[in-house]
Formats: structure tokens, C-alpha cells, sequence
């Protein structure tokens, strides 16, 4: 089986437009949610949200392209763009063998609330010819291949909140197993419009607190629902041989991937975390994580609904056993709101450059300790440690569950 590693990283987030600013962002815990500007907000009970800011799409598409493509393609195809650039990857794999595993767990969901406001006001001859491909959930995967001539394997995965640990994972394993020399994987979600606030908050999900600072608070005792996100994140796999002949940077190797369903509620997740635990153990048993000697840092789904917080800290435990208590955990959620489909590829990058540089990210926001979440969240401030392996989780409607498990590439002289 072949190894694979990182070696390209890109990402549109509500804490920066590529990935570098976004994780330094991360390490110094800023804040990204504010009050929504995208619509008027006086009839919702949810005012907040985490919004990209400034981004230009016309620095990756020609203009007439925008029109064609909904928003969340836009992130997608800036975040890929990135990572392609940044790994140097072009050029140097035949196009048969670079594929691209990008999934969104909505799609367009702003290009299609927009279309029916013109079905509804002025028939069906008003609505746009690019409606359906601007929609679909898939053709932020068929842009990116197209843009970058990726003729490999692809494909979208739809897992909902797990959406692109999923594809992540899926790209591992199609190189790991021989399918292909590289990957672009990740995902991409735009869903700040009024349907899906309303949507999310008729079905109790969101936070009702209308305090930016206070909003997303994961593990805290006040929490009380999770915070709308946005944007995209994008890494580059690679086949790792393939990577150092050609003297590419490498950010971690990937090594470790679990894939389970809690198989019991639509949106709850098991109250004991039981598929949760299985998608961690899994991970760590494929990545050869050994509990009595190795270090590991777990950026935790964490989306600060009750159910979830306390479910996946008793995931973790049955996972690691008392090891649980010696590993550090965040969440960046706390800093992000929850991205959605692209949560798990944002949070996947997180702890890639959490192993390379040493620095656990904090949970903000944390202020009063949950005695049925007590483990260490690393709050509001980051902390460095070198970690011998880094873990990213994620858990999705449907009873979707993902890890991912990334470990340090010694460098000489290590």
C-alpha cells in the first residue's frame, strides 16, 4: 500500500481568504461570526453568522463565469486553486492519474432559494438556464476538474457535516490503494440565505444567542446550538514517493481514516456516542496510533449543540479510554461557526498545520465548564506542543460519521 502525504492546502473562510491567514486566525483565536449583512434579519430569531468577508471571485473566474456558478463553486474553485498552486502539482502527474473528490452538503442552496423568488414573482421563463448546473451538489467537483484538467477519479460526496472528511478520507484511500498519484479533496458550502436560517432554526439547531462573542461557545455549559458558517477548504494528496521525487513540501502525512453511521436518528446523534467512538478507533487502528506512547491532538466537530458536545466528549473516552484525559482537544468551530461540508476539510487543514508547527488552536469563547464535557478543550488560548499524530472528526445529519488522522513527516536531523 502506498503512503500518502500533504502537499498543497487552500482554503475561504469567515476568519480569512486563504489558508494561511486562516490559521493564523486560528492560532490567535479570532472571532469570525458577526450580525448577518447577507438579508434583513428583523423577522428571524437568528441574527448571527459566520460570513466570508471581501472575497473576489474574479481572481479566479473571468466574470462571465460568476453568473454561471452558484457561491459555493466560487469558494471551491478559489480554495483549489489555491492548493494546486501551493503544491506545485501541475505538470507533474499525468492528467489520467489526478483526480478530485470535492463534495458540498447542500450545494446551491442561495441559486436555488434565488430561482423560485423568480419563479414565484415572474414565471418560469425567468428562470436561469444555469439554474440546474449552478445547483447541483457535484459540479463544484466537474468545475475543479475541468479548471485543472484532473481526468482521474472524482466524485462528491453528500454526508451532510461530514461531507468533506469523507472525501478526504475517500482520496486517501484511492491513492493509498493505488487509483491515483494525487488528489485535490476537500468541500465548499454557501448557505447564508433566509431559507436555510429558517430551516436550521426551526429545527432548534441554531444558537439564539445574538452575541457574536458568546454565539458559539462548543463545550461551554450555555451553549445552545451551533452558528452558520461558510466557505471552502481544499488539500492536495499525494502519493508520497511520487511527492519526493519532486522535492514537494510536505505538510503531514495522512494515515488514518474511519467511516461509520450511528444508524438511529436523522439529525441526533447517538447519545452515547457510539458510531462517533467506532469512526475514532478505526482512524487510530489504521494510523498505528499507539495510546500508552504517543502524543495526539483532536480537533473536535464541536458545534456547540448540546447533544453533540456532550456526545462526542463521550465518544472520545470510549475511543481512548483514560487516555482521553491526556490528549489535547478544540474546537475551531468557536472561531469558523460551523462550514457544513466544508467544516471537516477546514478542520483537516487545522490539524495539519497544527502538527507541522507545534500550536493547538484554542476553543474561544469558553467560559463556564460543562461537567459532563471534561476534557481539555484548550480554551481561549493556543498552546504549543509538538504532537506525535493529529485527529480531525466530524459528524453529520443522517447519522454520518468521519475521522481523519494525520501524522508529522520527520524532517533530517529530527
Amino acid at each position: 500500500m502506498n503512503r500518502v502525504v500533504v502537499t498543497g492546502i487552500g482554503a475561504v473562510t469567515p476568519i480569512g481568504n486563504d489558508a494561511q491567514t486562516t490559521w493564523k486566525g486560528m492560532k490567535s483565536g479570532k472571532n469570525g461570526i458577526g450580525f448577518i449583512t447577507r438579508f434583513d434579519t428583523e423577522e428571524f430569531k437568528v441574527k448571527v453568522a459566520a460570513e466570508v468577508k471581501n472575497f473576489d471571485p474574479t481572481l479566479y473566474l473571468e466574470k462571465k463565469e460568476i453568473r454561471k456558478t452558484d457561491l459555493y463553486t466560487q469558494y471551491a474553485l478559489a480554495a483549489a486553486s489555491q492548493a494546486v498552486e501551493d503544491s506545485g502539482i501541475i505538470g507533474t502527474v499525468e492528467p489520467e492519474r489526478l483526480g478530485v473528490y470535492v463534495g458540498s452538503g447542500i450545494g446551491g442552496m442561495t441559486t436555488f432559494v434565488e430561482n423560485c423568488k423568480k419563479l414565484f414573482d415572474g414565471g418560469p421563463k425567468k428562470v436561469s438556464p444555469f439554474f440546474i448546473p449552478s445547483m447541483i451538489a457535484n459540479i463544484a467537483a466537474g468545475t475543479i476538474a475541468i479548471k485543472h484538467n484532473a481526468q482521474g477519479p472524482s466524485m462528491c460526496v453528500v454526508t451532510a457535516c461530514a461531507t468533506s472528511t469523507h472525501t478526504i478520507g475517500e482520496a486517501f484511500h484511492a491513492i493509498r490503494y493505488g487509483y491515483a498519484d494525487a488528489m485535490i479533496a476537500g468541500g465548499a458550502e454557501a448557505t447564508l440565505n433566509e431559507l436555510a436560517i429558517a430551516g436550521f432554526t426551526n429545527c432548534m439547531a441554531l444558537s439564539t444567542i445574538n452575541d457574536p462573542q458568546r454565539a458559539s461557545i462548543p463545550f461551554d455549559k450555555r451553549r445552545d446550538g451551533f452558528v452558520l458558517g461558510e466557505g471552502s477548504g481544499i488539500l492536495i494528496l499525494e502519493e508520497y514517493e511520487h511527492a519526493k521525487a519532486r522535492n514537494a513540501k510536505i505538510y503531514a502525512e495522512i494515515v488514518g481514516y474511519g467511516n461509520t453511521d450511528d444508524a438511529y436518528h436523522i439529525t441526533a446523534p447517538h447519545p452515547e456516542g457510539k458510531g462517533a467512538s467506532n469512526a475514532i478507533r478505526l482512524a487510530l487502528e489504521e494510523a498505528g496510533f499507539h495510546k500508552e506512547t504517543d502524543s495526539l491532538y483532536l480537533n473536535a466537530h464541536g458545534t456547540s449543540t448540546e447533544l453533540n458536545d456532550k456526545g462526542e466528549t463521550m465518544a472520545v473516552k470510549k475511543a481512548l479510554g483514560d487516555k482521553a484525559y491526556d490528549i489535547y482537544i478544540s474546537s475551531t468551530k468557536s472561531m469558523t461557526g460551523h462550514m457544513l461540508g466544508a467544516a471537516g476539510a477546514v478542520e483537516a487543514i487545522a490539524s495539519v498545520m497544527a502538527l507541522k508547527e507545534g500550536v493547538i488552536p484554542p476553543t474561544i469563547g469558553y467560559q463556564e465548564p460543562d461537567p459532563e464535557c471534561d476534557l481539555n478543550y484548550v480554551p481561549n488560548q493556543a498552546v504549543e506542543a509538538k504532537v506525535d499524530f493529529a485527529a480531525s472528526t466530524s459528524l453529520g445529519f443522517g447519522g454520518h460519521n468521519g475521522c481523519l488522522v494525520f501524522k508529522r513527516v520527520e524532517e533530517k536531523g529530527e
